[in-house]
């Protein structure tokens, strides 16, 4: 006993554990402040990677044709400029010249609303708001509509180096399509060894020691009319700061690894509709070796989880056995996790039961 204390007092100084990751701060240049991206409790993976900001030539490149982007000003102000959050700010209190709690580190854009009060303002006083506007440091200005800008804001944003466009969308079409593709964008992401299935609507990432039948077991679900999202390496990203959705890189999409065969793919062997592009993962199931000295949980009362960016996702543990059906218990699980959204726990309804009956 004084051996297992004398361990538990000494272990934190010889290996120090991590501690938790609250804010990450990220800078974009030596004379800027920084910038807090994102607000984290858990400690972060090795391989977690984020965008602190997204260029705007970037992303003009990438998203200007979906969005209907016009470039107004000349090209040249788009080398300076970078998007450093994932929303976009209507500066309908800038433009009176009110700049307090100013959102200046996100797309400005002007709609009809904007443009009218600012047609009604004198040169002076369009010119003045642009001018403290483009000081802020903003990072590019949309004008929706079609709505053409007022020749202070050309010569203005064009003077300081800002992007000026123009979109025929409509100001809350622009403000649906921009904010999807900066959350796409912006998403932290990581990687994780395993597999991950759609198993009955749910997305299940398989995990355990390499050789430990991960691939077929997804391969048996694949046969049984589940689709596969990826094998291997699996790719997380984090939506809506609270989703945990899988994907894979395009190059292996489709492909699984099988020993003894080598690769396959999924889409020639079964069909498209065997493939998915990405889906939300709700369960991880870990393959524990017949080794391990871990108790398997026998009732399901003690829920255990896995961390996934910083999200709790429930996670179960199933020991491997020469000659069980590790895919038939995994699908299992998927439709027990499934109930659970569903409000339905055979584990809690028969310890009630039971209880119920012991006190008679």
């Amino acid at each position: 006993m004084m051996e297992e204390f004398w361990l538990m007092a000494i272990l934190p100084f010889c290996f120090p554990i991590p501690k938790p990751v609250k804010n990450i701060w990220v800078r974009t240049s030596k004379n800027e402040n920084p910038v807090r991206y994102i607000d984290m409790t858990t400690t972060l993976p090795s391989n977690y990677q984020y965008i602190e900001s997204i260029a705007v030539r970037d992303f003009f490149e990438n998203y200007g044709e979906n969005l209907l982007l016009r470039l107004v000003n000349s090209e040249k102000t788009l080398s300076r400029s970078t998007i450093r959050e994932k929303s976009v700010n209507r500066p309908a209190l800038a433009v009176t010249g009110y700049f307090k709690y100013f959102a200046h580190k996100r797309i400005q854009l002007f709609g009809a609303g904007e443009m009218a009060f600012f047609r009604e303002q004198t040169p002076a006083k369009r010119k003045k708001v642009m001018e403290t506007m483009a000081a802020k440091r903003i990072p590019c200005v949309v004008v929706s509509r079609n709505l053409a800008p007022t020749p202070e804001m050309i010569e203005t944003l064009e003077a300081k180096g800002i992007p000026l466009f123009r979109t025929s969308l409509t100001s809350k079409a622009f403000t649906t399509e921009v904010t999807v593709l900066l959350e796409e964008r912006f998403a932290p992401k990581s990687t994780y060894h395993g597999t991950l299935l759609d198993v009955r609507g749910i997305g299940t990432l398989i995990r355990g020691d390499s050789g430990s039948g991960k691939s077929e077991a997804a391969l048996a679900l694949i046969e049984r009319g589940h689709s596969l999202v990826a094998d291997d390496m699996v790719r997380v990203k984090l939506l809506s700061d609270h989703t945990p959705v899988g994907f894979c890189d395009d190059m292996s999409r489709g492909f699984m690894e099988c020993r003894g065969i080598g690769i396959i793919n999924i889409e020639e062997l079964f069909g498209i509709r065997f493939v998915r592009l990405e889906k939300r993962i709700d369960l991880v199931v870990t393959f524990l070796e017949d080794s391990s000295q871990e108790e398997p949980d026998r009732t399901g009362l003690d829920r255990k989880s896995f961390d996934l960016l910083g999200i709790e996702v429930p996670h179960m543990e199933i020991p491997l056995r020469p000659g069980r059906d590790m895919a038939r218990l995994v699908e299992v699980a998927a439709m027990v996790q499934s109930a659970r959204q569903l409000g339905h726990d055979s584990a809690n309804d028969f310890n009630q039961k039971l209880l119920k009956k012991m006190n008679g």
